[in-house]
């Protein structure tokens, strides 16, 4: 009787073993972030045999005390199969959900190190490349958009170039690697092929040709110009009945228009030291540009003011008169409005040649603006509306002072 006892303890006391065991092992596969199949088999299987405190983990050999009790038989395939999965798209893809929940609960850096590590794993997985491009910038702080310093906008551009090697269809990367290439970097010769690469995809998407255009104005190639716009305008593509894309199609036109005329036969080439528009920035290297509103208020307004005071004069004695006025008034603001922003473009051109030798430096990633230009007011008012990443690459190239050639053309890439 004694003997039948303490069988039955002994008995209890290996099941309660199991159970600690069961507990234990649950806790070690929580910590190492592996829950699969195999595991859960091998839980299973643990209820029912004493686990190894030694080695933590299931016992396969008699000696070792951790064989199954009697009667109970084991699959040898589940002790001795792999701990991690073999399917590289599975595992990736639980990774990629553990991201995906880490952003929703507000966590960006540890969802950008688990995107990380999918790559890692899955090197074609581009939701998790575009995730990386899309974390490693700012969050919205405030309700604002926080820009991106040097080295976030480096790493995002990174990550978008491989999206779009994977998934050339993804247009929010291309719009999205336009962006920090061209308003970020400065870098409009890299943007120009970015653009141009994204038109080998889909030959009647407009938006590549109205951001080539855009480059193509800033740096002053305006006789490009007018090839993308025999592209745009000459029915080779076909633009959707889109209101809102053809007015854009159509601001755009006039934009290259206007600057066109307003540059004329003086285009400003910043590569050349002997230009005159550089004589002309040296005398005003101390003055700031004039605003657009300082000009409205100080130009446009006293005029529509005298001339609707005049107006008034001669026909506000009646309610008709009045309102007649009042519309003229409306009518005088705008068309003066529209007839002295070219003024003001005159007014500033040292502001607007300035702007355009940024441009050329972080095209190039070469300097070719003088140091005693850099060190006055118009200098850091100009750079004052640029992208902090664009300030501080800007800055590093001053700081090498490696000057531009003189032969340098900008390489169109159509």
């Amino acid at each position: 009787m004694r003997l039948l006892l303490e069988a039955q303890n002994g008995l209890q006391s290996e099941r309660g073993g199991a159970r600690i065991g069961g507990r234990a092992l649950g806790s070690i596969l929580k910590e190492e972030g592996v829950v699969n199949r195999i595991e859960l088999q091998a839980r299973g299987a643990l209820g029912k045999v004493r686990f190894n405190r030694a080695t933590r983990g299931l016992g396969e050999i008699q000696e070792e005390g951790v064989l199954a009790r009697e009667g109970v038989s084991l699959d040898p395939s589940i002790l001795h199969q792999e701990p991690y999965p073999v399917d590289v798209n599975k595992d990736s893809e639980m990774l990629w959900l553990d991201a995906l929940d880490a952003e929703e609960r507000g966590d960006r850096d540890a969802a950008l190190v688990i995107a990380r590590e999918v790559v890692e794993i899955d090197d074609e997985h581009s939701e998790a490349w575009m995730a990386i491009a899309q974390w490693s910038l700012p969050v919205i702080s405030r309700g604002k958009q926080i820009m991106p310093n040097l080295n976030q906008a480096s790493k995002s551009i990174s990550a978008l170039r491989k999206v779009v090697e994977i998934d050339p269809d993804n247009s929010n990367a291309w719009s999205l690697g336009g962006t920090i290439l061209i308003d970020h970097l400065g870098m409009l010769e890299h943007g120009l092929e970015w653009w141009e690469e994204r038109r080998k995809i889909d030959s009647n998407d407009v938006v590549p040709i109205i951001e080539q255009l855009g480059i193509l104005v800033r740096l002053g190639y305006f006789e490009e110009c007018k090839e993308r716009l025999e592209l745009l305008f000459g029915g080779e593509i076909d633009i959707p009945p889109n209101r809102s894309l053809e007015r854009k199609v159509s601001r755009v036109k006039t934009m290259v228009e206007r600057a066109s005329r307003f540059e004329g036969n003086s285009s400003f080439n910043p590569v050349n030291a002997k230009d005159e528009g550089w004589v002309v920035i040296k005398r005003m290297k101390d003055r700031k540009p004039m605003s657009e509103t300082f000009f409205m208020l100080t130009f446009v307004a006293p005029i529509v003011f005298l001339l609707g005071s005049v107006a008034m004069y001669i026909f506000g004695s009646s309610a008709i008169g009045s309102i007649g006025v009042f519309i003229l008034i409306l009518l005088l603001y705008f068309l003066v409005g529209n007839f002295s922003i070219r003024l003001l473009h005159k007014l500033n051109r040292h502001a607007l040649d300035l702007d355009r030798a940024m441009d050329c430096e972080t095209t190039v990633g070469k300097s070719c603006i003088p140091g005693e230009v850099r060190a006055g007011k118009l200098y850091k008012s100009v750079l004052a509306s640029r992208m902090p990443a664009f300030k501080e690459r800007l800055g590093y190239i001053a700081e090498s002072d490696e000057a531009i050639n003189s032969e340098w053309e900008l390489a169109v890439p159509f």
